[in-house]
């Protein structure tokens, strides 16, 4: 897939000698939504803030459609909308002068029709002629969003963008993303909270200290580094593995009468079929049998922790 963003060699090093990025290379492909994960203080809003124009490089470039964002500022932000992680407006200012004024900012003609149809698709309609103050959290975040959007760019970033939002208006946000992404729009989001970019991503990356530590599809991610657990509840109690099992690294739960068995995806299932057959011979009968994968905040937490060893 065409790229829309293209980092390379990003590295910032501020005054005091902290280096906040180092050597960063990342694409983007045009149309997708991409997930960028990492712990607090790992580079994620150093780098949006870079690829936006906010902050300078120290080192490498950056293209935004084309444009580098520091050469060709100007094109390059024009292409960019950015919702930040706080929440900031005048307290006074209706949601209608809100959006509008982003909308002048970038130098774009006033287009009232473009503005309403806007506000209609965030749900903001009958907001307009309200005060930011009279708002609740959520809807001061769809406004933020709204006023990213003014300018009609090809690049949103969202950072954190449901920080604060309850569950299910945050489900209604993640169906608004999806239907900006089907518009065309290239999302790039940063987030806490993992589930989002579980549901929503179709390539994730982890940052970690300044680093990328990958890049991949999420489905091959949780492909790769996912596991999967079997677990085993047999008929009858036991007080401890029986020696012939070890092979199998299984854990035996406080009730005993389950057995726990984790496995690698990618392994073939004959180790299943084998661990069955050693349970007959054990005379270990089974009562019931559940699988589960591994969540994507699992792989992240695995994957962090290898890293740190």
């Amino acid at each position: 897939m065409p790229s829309i963003i293209r980092v390379s060699g990003l590295t910032k090093t501020y005054d005091s000698g902290f280096t906040a990025l180092q050597n960063i290379d990342l694409e983007i492909h045009r149309g997708e939504i991409f997930a960028l994960l990492g712990p607090n203080g790992a580079g994620k809003t150093t780098l949006i803030s870079i690829i936006c124009g906010i902050s300078s490089p120290s080192e490498g470039t950056v293209l935004a459609d084309g444009f580098d964002i520091v050469k060709d500022y100007r094109a390059a932000r024009s292409k960019i909308g950015l919702v930040p992680q706080e929440l900031c407006s005048d307290a006074f200012e209706n949601v209608w002068s809100a959006v509008s004024f982003s909308r002048g900012l970038f130098g774009k003609p006033a287009n009232p029709e473009f503005i309403e149809k806007l506000l209609r698709q965030l749900s903001l309609w009958d907001k307009k002629d309200a005060q930011m103050r009279e708002l609740s959290g959520g809807m001061k975040r769809r406004v933020m969003i709204a006023k990213a959007l003014s300018h009609e760019p090809d690049i949103l970033f969202l950072d954190e963008p449901t920080a604060g939002v309850d569950v299910e208006l945050r489900k209604d946000m993640w169906q608004m993303v999806r239907e900006l992404r089907e518009q065309g729009v290239t999302i790039i989001l940063t987030t806490h909270y993992i589930e989002e970019a579980e549901e929503m991503a179709d390539r994730i990356g982890v940052i970690r200290k300044g680093k990328i530590l990958l890049v991949e599809e999420k489905q091959a991610l949780m492909d790769k580094l996912g596991s999967k657990l079997l677990s085993i509840r047999l008929q009858q109690p036991v007080s401890e593995v029986p020696e012939a099992l070890a092979e199998f690294s299984l854990q035996l739960a406080e009730d005993g009468d389950t057995l726990c068995y984790r496995y690698d995806s990618r392994q073939e299932s004959d180790s299943i079929a084998r661990l069955l057959r050693k349970l007959t011979e054990q005379g270990l009968e089974i009562r019931d049998l559940h699988s589960s994968e591994s969540s994507l905040e699992q792989i992240f937490v695995s994957l962090v922790h290898e890293k740190e060893q």
